[in-house]
């Protein structure tokens, strides 16, 4: 009778044994197979984030140009001063913007020029400050980590939204690079009545986020809000935790 006992438990020993490999080379397999979906889905990614950065630079492009190009025919006694800032833009883009990634430095310079050609759509009069915090010793300062066209969509929208009718319109700009960051931050004076439906809607802060997210993922911060008719937005892009992750995934 105990032989029988014994021989039963030992039969469901090995049962138990039998099921736990197999469970176990379930999960094993199970696990490889969720690897591969894995590296496919890294690939597959890798493929698709050029692809809509492409297209939203594709719209960009044109949307800046026309913005350029209205604001010097309206003024055509800057023009002089004005195409010889335009001609730096042009050569950014035609030429730095085709890359994947410039440096904070010319990026900086960029959105400097493009706001002289934006100076000349508001009175000499007119309450504009600009400020620069460079700290041009950071190692960062000249690697190529920032992409390119970044500063573009705040800058265009401050000087297309503000209310320059107003006695106490302004613009604020302030690029700033400290601490391998770059930030830029926009304030400018909003009218208090509601803005006039348009046909076609500009493609502005949605295209900036859709950039940010591909290229930086978690990053970057940017931030905005109006408060009191003051509409103010803060990008600040953290380029050495980028770097990081870029060296890290290789």
């Amino acid at each position: 009778m105990l032989s029988i006992l014994l021989l039963i438990a030992i039969l469901i020993l090995l049962a138990v044994a039998g099921l736990a490999v197999y469970l176990f080379m379930r999960l094993r397999t199970s696990e490889a197979r969720q690897q591969e979906l894995d590296v496919r889905f890294r690939e597959l990614n890798s493929r698709v984030q050029p692809l809509q950065l492409e297209a939203l630079e594709a719209k960009l492009n044109p949307h800046l140009f026309k913005n350029i190009l209205n604001s010097i025919q309206s003024h055509a006694y800057q023009t002089y001063f004005a195409v010889d800032k335009l001609a730096n833009v042009l050569d950014y883009i035609l030429y730095e913007s085709r890359k994947k990634f410039v440096t904070p430095k010319e990026e900086i310079d960029f959105a400097l020029n493009l706001i002289e050609i934006n100076k000349i759509k508001v009175s000499p009069l007119f309450d504009l400050k600009v400020k620069t915090r460079i700290n041009e010793a950071e190692p960062l300062y000249e690697q190529k980590l920032l992409a390119p066209l970044i500063s573009i969509d705040l800058i265009e929208n401050a000087f297309k939204h503000a209310d320059i009718q107003s006695p106490d319109a302004f613009i604020a700009i302030t690029l700033e690079f400290k601490d391998n960051h770059f930030g830029l931050t926009v304030a400018n004076k909003i009218s208090a009545k509601p803005p006039m439906k348009k046909a076609k809607g500009g493609i502005g802060l949605k295209t900036l986020e859709q950039r940010l997210k591909i290229i930086y993922e978690d990053s970057f911060k940017l931030d905005y809000y109006t408060e009191d008719h003051v509409f103010v937005a803060h990008l600040n892009i953290d380029l050495f935790e980028y770097k990081i992750k870029v060296l890290a995934a290789r």
